[in-house]
């Protein structure tokens, strides 16, 4: 399931036919069977001499390579609180894969006989260490022409804001250009040797880290020069549940805040490749993460953490990134890799003493006086429950109560905002500190525009939950899918699901007739053909009996899922003790 270029959910009723055309082309990329087999693919389609006949070996030797089975990583011992996801006694968490490896388990279709060009840094690796880069060099049915490098270099030494140059990879003989120096967008001619421009970096989960930024441009710059963006998911290491903060305003997008999103957004880069889009209409595919839900954090993959940047050296550099980098010209600061926050002024025990009354979850305050600046150095004891922007906006807001540090103040025009309000994203944090509110009546106050993003960002979501107690989870191609309505078994006894979300993960198009009340699901030769209230199905023009009907409940189509996956060739699956259905396309 690469996921297309944009959701295919409708928000206002039953399925409509404005799917932009950029999605229907993703669409009949998927028309092949995924699990087809890269193998017989390759075999079918070439002509095998001896030369193509060794490319063949060789990439199934690389493929193979990049299989071969790591396990199921452990889940939360590392992380404090109870394991992700709550699961039953039991219930088995689907292995975790990164979107790289599987491009080559599943989708490398989309990449064979191309010229591929890549952004990526040292963060770009497989859960064997393996580089992107070397496992594409490596390919003998690609060939990679051009490498781009975000903020920090293609190997992430480069110190924040430096200025970083493009050269020729001393190995590969092939441009590496910079994406942090002339130039932040890629331009036509850095694009003019590529088919298709590939994304793999490692991303932290915070609005002003500048790689999102990256992706945002070169996905601007993809639809400029016509080109198909692919982009290899890989996890939020904050998880997908914690959203938090202002909500950018248009007058403050920079590089440091590309888009309309709040300081934490919850979504994995996949996922904003497909909010972005929502304006930018590229040529986008999504390869997901399998084995991956909403409530990971970074240690519930087992993976160890290559350092993004030069000071996000460890996970908890990630989780305290926004909890003591906010204060950008207030004089108040991190230290030791966003790990203290603190200031000239500053009682380091008064300070402790109020973050700790705040009742901030999955956090301890230590008083610490680094040389004449007091200050905290933030125990992260549970980092599910930790809420890292929210601690920040705490930290500023008791600073500010005890030091009347000077706020940074915009001017009228775009070239005379500071980088505070670059950072917040408005200047309406700043006013808040100068009035000196308590952090609460902060909160209160983004509270509506934060919970109107949540909401705008479901249609964009890829990953959902495993089956709970309270909660039917569905599993497409070992991807834990979401659902902006949650499914539940009918009066039948079947589970139903929203129809556009369970289509898109099968790969296949959606059409509506509202005279007639027909739904038409199409994938390579299959058409299934759904009625609202009829238990009568047509597959391939041929009339199938269900003992159950779609409907239409909260302004979506729901439809039985073990019907529509077995129509379209998928096998189905329930596992009654953790409410979990498995979907998986088949040969």
């Amino acid at each position: 399931m690469p996921v297309s270029s944009s959701s295919l959910r409708n928000r206002n009723g039953p399925p409509k036919r404005r799917v932009r055309a950029v999605c229907l082309k993703s669409f009949k990329s998927l028309e092949r069977e995924p699990d087809s087999g890269l193998f017989r693919h390759n075999l079918r389609d070439f002509d095998m001499g001896r030369q193509d006949m060794r490319k063949a070996v060789a990439l199934l030797v690389t493929t193979l390579i990049l299989l071969i089975p790591h396990g199921s990583p452990p889940v939360g011992s590392a992380a404090g609180g109870s394991p992700a996801g709550g699961l039953p006694a039991g219930t088995t968490r689907p292995a975790f894969r990164l979107g790289n490896e599987v491009l080559y388990a599943r989708y490398h279709h989309l990449i064979e006989g191309k010229k591929v060009g890549l952004i990526t840094n040292q963060s770009g690796v497989n859960s064997k260490g393996q580089s992107t880069i070397d496992v594409l060099a490596n390919d003998p049915l690609i060939r990679l022409t051009a490498l781009y490098g975000p903020e920090h270099g293609i190997d992430g030494k480069s110190g924040a804001g430096a200025y970083v140059e493009s050269y020729t990879h001393p190995t590969l003989n092939i441009p590496v250009y910079s994406l942090y120096g002339a130039t932040r967008m890629p331009t036509e001619a850095m694009l003019r040797d590529v088919d298709v421009l590939l994304y793999d970096v490692q991303d932290i989960g915070a609005r002003t880290y500048t790689y999102i930024s990256t992706l945002n441009y070169a996905m601007k710059a993809a639809r400029q020069y016509g080109k198909p963006i692919i982009v290899l998911d890989r996890p939020n290491p904050l998880g997908g549940e914690t959203v938090e903060g202002p909500v950018l305003e248009d007058q403050f997008k920079t590089f440091v805040g590309v888009d309309n999103l709040p300081m934490a957004h919850g979504m994995t880069i996949g996922e904003l490749a497909r909010f972005f889009n929502r304006e930018i209409g590229a040529d986008l595919t999504v390869v997901p993460m399998e084995g991956y839900t909403r409530d990971m954090i970074y240690q519930d993959t087992g993976l160890p953490w290559i350092p993004t940047s030069p000071n996000i050296q460890d996970i908890d550099s990630v989780f305290g990134y926004m909890a003591t980098g906010l204060g950008e010209g207030t004089g108040i600061h991190q230290a030791d890799r966003f790990k203290w926050i603190g200031g000239k002024g500053i009682d380091a025990e008064r300070f402790a003493e109020m973050l700790r009354a705040a009742g901030l979850p999955g956090v301890n305050f230590i008083p610490e006086v680094i040389g004449a600046e007091g200050g905290v150095r933030l125990q992260i004891t549970d980092y599910r429950k930790f809420n890292p922007a929210k601690t920040g906006l705490h930290a500023l807001a008791y600073a500010r109560q005890l030091t009347d540090f000077k706020v940074p103040k915009s001017g009228s025009t775009p070239s005379s905002v500071v980088m505070f309000d670059k950072v917040m994203g408005t200047n309406r944090v700043g006013q808040w500190l100068e009035q000196k509110l308590p952090p609460q009546e902060m909160e209160s106050r983004y509270a509506e525009e934060l919970a109107a993003f949540r909401q705008r960002r479901r249609q964009y979501l890829i990953y959902g939950y495993l089956g709970s107690a309270d909660r039917i989870g569905v599993i497409v191609n070992n991807v834990p899918i979401f659902f902006d309505s949650e499914p539940y078994i009918d009066a039948n006894n079947r589970t139903m699901v929203p129809l556009r979300a369970i289509a898109e993960a099968l790969g296949a198009q959606v059409q509506w007739d509202p005279r007639s009340r027909t739904v038409t699901i199409t994938k390579g030769g299959s058409t299934v053909k759904l009625t609202i209230g009829s238990k009568t199905a047509e597959v391939n023009g041929r009339r199938k009996s269900m003992d159950t009907v779609p409907v239409i409940k909260q302004d979506r189509t729901m439809v039985p899922l073990r019907y529509v996956g077995e129509f379209l060739g998928a096998s189905v699956d329930w596992d009654g003790a953790s409410r979990t259905v498995t979907v998986n396309q088949q040969n």
